[in-house]
């Protein structure tokens, strides 16, 4: 032993062995003595509560007598090691099991080996810590924050319910079933109370860790009614989870449960925990949770972490209802279905066609993008009649609802693709009907036409083409990678760039109508560039020319047509300039737009533009670090501006109170902008906003 000089030459033997009794006697920590055999030949009073040692005959005893499950770990390695190298381990997690039927304990063991003066080996000292409570509680913790950035994840009720199960399955659980209110999936919600009013539960999400005891779970979407006096009933009655620590068959109430209960049985569960789903006062549904390998059952810190988990999920959940019954609202406000009339773009010139012959699923969509861009679309549906005026419904909703995000063509389809995936789930095909029945495919096309660059950027899931028609009498089909319809095989979809010169026609239309003429491409363009040639004429009557020589003359299909004649954006109404990331560059910004607006004739607008364009600037050298691109774009009577940074983080619109000195820069392009956004770039963004120059703007 080393101790203090104290001031000496000599150490004190009495400090030695006041330090020696405070270890044996009124130390905190676990000390065991080993001889060179390994055997136990002193251990102080703290060890004694050691709950993974019984010590009370333990002494010359080898640890493999009393300790059981943890010798046979790292334990008995790192006191080999030790003894044969004498470098001291320190905070060495080991772990193990008093009895099989018990949770797993958690030590910290030290080891150093004892010398005698002249360097000999006279044994090991081990102190050891029990860790079990600070380490669940890290494992708790750390699953609480995992859980709660994995679950909800997404607005969709069966996908929230299978995070939260796949989250639960290992780390709490052996398995894991979630089962939503039927009035849940329809937009409402159970209030507490009579449960037994409420109806079916139906499976949304399930997970086991033993494939075994998967043949046991529900199929998702499976519904199972309630019984009376069970903890299901009763967790939904009262809304407490509840704890079964020992399930077997002397439990009167699985007799009640013929379904739950014989699979509760078949699959050997001995403990389960019963968690009410409830979020903002209303009945979601219910979680159960139940060990059928883990040999020993649930607790109640288990419970409460459980009945946490539960309690996060059922928030998400029910989020994922109020967007459902939201976006169904949405699509009867908008059961004109197809739009009455398509209004203006300075992008293009459009005309369109539509002849509602047949399913009633096919439409097109003219969407404006920012940066004075426009988004042509068109569509079917899979299904006839009122199934597929709904499915188009939700397409063009998510088409629309997607465009604002400025995604590139390839990327809107793959993301379309999995909500039509999830519709086809919901409304199975006819039981007659083939499986490859090509009348159930739901297709798109999707592209995109800026007038500044005369690009045009497309992609197609199961569409064809655009035809287009140039100003020197060319026909032809545009460069367009053809994906898989939406909702059939994987979700892969590319994009082609092309430019046009202004002028040009584009033709989109539904699948089925180009299918009429011929199934021979050429014969195909030959008999639509009949009609779109010369392209110079009145658009609309160019439309009627191509829907009269395209549509067949026993139609069983919709006809729907749409014709959009590219316009250009000259040098003249563009203006761009690349600044230095310094606060210099607000003043240069605003002084070049002023110049731009005067060569404009737009002086009386010059207060209001450059305004919107100091504070976008400001923004971008406050929370960027590279060169800042200013743009301006005169579309008609509107004044685009944009400023692109090199910073990926989106901006939010704060409402600043009266004493905050700043936050208001956004909420003053708000306030004096006809609408704004942001737009991902390859690298970074572009923020943007559109001023009106007139009443009619």
């Amino acid at each position: 032993m080393v101790s203090s000089l104290g001031g000496r030459d000599r150490p004190d033997p009495e400090l030695d062995k006041a330090v020696l009794g405070a270890l044996f006697s009124e130390s905190t920590v676990g000390l065991h003595v080993f001889d060179t055999r390994l055997r136990l030949v002193r251990f102080n009073t703290a060890a004694r509560y050691v709950r993974a040692f019984a010590l009370d005959q333990a002494l010359g005893r080898h640890p493999r007598e009393w300790a059981g499950d943890f010798y046979s770990g790292p334990y008995e390695a790192i006191l080999l090691q030790v003894l044969d190298t004498g470098v001291a381990a320190l905070d060495v997690e080991v772990r193990g099991h008093l009895r099989p039927d018990q949770p797993e304990l958690v030590l910290s063991l030290s080891c150093f080996r004892l010398e005698d003066s002249a360097g000999g080996v006279m044994g090991l000292a081990t102190a050891v810590v029990d860790i079990t409570e600070r380490t669940r509680a890290a494992e708790r913790l750390a699953l609480l924050e995992r859980a709660g950035g994995r679950i909800g994840t997404t607005l969709d009720i069966f996908r929230t319910a299978q995070e939260f199960a796949d989250e639960m399955v290992p780390a709490l659980a052996d398995t894991v079933v979630v089962e939503v209110l039927d009035s849940v999936l329809r937009g409402d919600v159970g209030e507490p109370g009579t449960v037994l009013e409420y109806g079916a539960l139906r499976c949304t999400g399930r997970r086991s860790a033993d494939h075994e005891a998967e043949r046991y779970l529900p199929s998702i979407g499976e519904a199972v009614g309630l019984a009376a006096a069970t903890p299901f009933a009763q967790c939904l009655s009262d809304l407490g989870p509840r704890l079964l620590e020992r399930l077997g068959a002397e439990a009167d109430w699985l007799a009640r449960e013929p379904v739950r209960g014989r699979r509760l049985t078949e699959a050997g569960a001995h403990s389960l925990l019963v968690l009410p789903l409830v979020a903002r006062g209303s009945v979601i549904g219910v979680a159960h949770c139940y060990r059928n390998r883990t040999a020993y059952p649930f607790d109640g810190g288990e419970l409460a972490l459980a009945a946490e988990l539960a309690d996060r999920a059922a928030l998400c959940l029910d989020n994922a209802r109020l967007y459902a019954r939201e976006r169904s609202a949405a699509r009867i406000l908008q059961l004109s279905l197809r739009p009455a009339r398509v209004l203006g773009h300075g992008a293009v010139e459009t005309a369109h066609s539509y002849c509602p012959l047949g399913a009633g699923g096919d439409w097109f969509d003219v969407i404006p993008l920012s940066g004075a861009r426009v988004a042509l679309v068109a569509g079917d549906t899979a299904g006839t009649g009122l199934e597929a005026a709904a499915t188009m419904g939700e397409v063009r909703a998510a088409i629309s609802a997607l465009a604002v995000l400025d995604l590139a063509p390839e990327e809107l389809l793959e993301r379309l693709h999995d909500l039509v995936t999830r519709l086809h789930g919901e409304r199975p095909p006819p039981p007659d009907a083939p499986a490859d029945d090509e009348r159930r495919d739901t297709t798109c096309l999707y592209l995109v036409y800026s007038p500044v660059t005369r690009r045009c950027s497309v992609a197609a899931a199961g569409h064809p083409p655009p035809v287009l028609a140039l100003p020197d009498g060319t026909v032809e089909y545009a460069v367009t990678p053809t994906g898989p319809p939406l909702g059939r095989g994987l979700a892969k979809y590319d994009s082609a760039e092309f430019e046009v010169p202004e002028g040009s026609v584009l033709l989109l239309s539904n699948s089925a109508l180009l299918r009429a003429v011929s199934d021979d491409p050429q014969e195909q363009l030959d008999r639509a560039g009949d009609a779109l040639r010369p392209t110079h004429r009145p658009l609309q009557e160019i439309c009627d020319e191509v829907l009269y020589k395209l549509a067949p003359e026993e139609p069983d299909n919709d006809a729907v047509l749409l014709l959009a004649r590219t316009r250009a954006l000259g040098p003249g109404q563009v203006a761009s300039w690349t600044l230095p990331n310094h606060p210099a560059s607000v003043s240069e910004a605003r002084a070049r737009t002023e110049r731009a607006l005067t060569a404009w004739g737009l002086e009386q607008q010059a207060f209001t533009v450059t305004l919107v364009v100091s504070e976008l600037v400001t923004n971008a050298v406050r929370y960027s670090d590279g060169p800042i691109e200013v743009r301006l774009i005169l579309d008609g009577r509107v004044l685009v501006c944009e400023v692109t940074d090199d910073s990926s983080t989106v901006p939010h619109l704060r409402h600043a109170e009266e004493v905050d000195e700043g936050g208001r820069g956004l909420y003053l392009t708000w306030q004096v902008s006809r609408r704004w956004g942001t737009r991902p770039e390859n690298r970074g963004k572009t923020i943007w906003a559109e001023v009106a120059l007139g009443e009619d703007g």
